[in-house]
């Protein structure tokens, strides 16, 4: 047995495996509640601590799909330039909304670390949370972050962006598919784009720009708060 979970091909399968039967969960009943990649991670947790599998060797296959997060990413241009002339018409209101956006979830992120008593690597660490993953992380290696809590940080805002983002739009009043796309994109990174993608076209391809542009947002504002707030 532990010749067999030290092979990366492990991780690997029990990752493909978790999330194949959480999927099928997912299409069998349609509730928002038992989105895939929660399932799938808290299945996963649940099985390790059942078995006693130390996480690292499930880590060494893990890993391998965790490199696959950015062409994942890239993979959302092709809704970006079928849509492309609509997105440039807008293309003034999306760069407004991207980087308020960013800045405000930069502030509470940050601001929510620090009320709750936090020490100066925590509230770094969690500054990037609704950047998709692979950036966040090399945000935090950058600002002498904890990448390792970064990472479930990240995963979790994904979460609960892909659970309520879209009904929580709906709530205050946001209506149109650009609009809802683009906050939760900004917001929930790419689990929440996966979400918005089937509800409407225009609104998933709204998210998955979202996701680079506040990538790319972060990445500028974040030093420069930190150095304003002298850190």
């Amino acid at each position: 047995m532990n010749e067999l979970t030290a092979l990366p091909l492990f991780g690997v399968a029990l990752t493909l495996a978790a999330f194949a039967l959480a999927h099928a969960l997912y299409r069998r009943t349609g509730s928002v509640w038992l989105n895939p990649v929660l399932v799938a991670i808290l299945s996963i947790i649940a099985f390790l601590l059942v078995t006693g599998i130390p996480y690292r060797s499930y880590a060494r296959g893990g890993d391998l799909i965790t490199f696959l997060l950015g062409p994942a990413v890239v993979a959302l241009a092709v809704p970006l330039y079928q849509r492309r002339l609509e997105l440039w018409r807008r293309k003034a209101a999306i760069l407004c909304g991207i980087a308020a956006g960013s800045l405000a979830s930069i502030v509470s992120a940050c601001g929510i670390a620090w009320l709750l008593g936090g020490s100066r690597d925590v509230i770094v660490s969690v500054a990037p949370k609704s950047v998709t993953a692979p950036i966040a992380i090399g945000i935090a290696e950058r600002i002498s972050a904890i990448p390792a809590l970064t990472a479930p940080v990240v995963v979790m805002t994904g979460c609960l962006g892909a659970l309520c983002g879209a009904e929580f739009c709906r709530l205050v009043g946001i209506r149109t598919p650009l609009a809802a796309g683009l906050a939760v994109g900004t917001a929930a990174h790419g689990i929440g784009t996966a979400r918005m993608l089937e509800i409407d076209r225009l609104a998933g391809t709204a998210a998955g720009l979202a996701i680079g542009l506040n990538g790319l947002a972060t990445t500028i504002l974040l030093p420069l708060l930190m150095v304003l707030a002298g850190g």
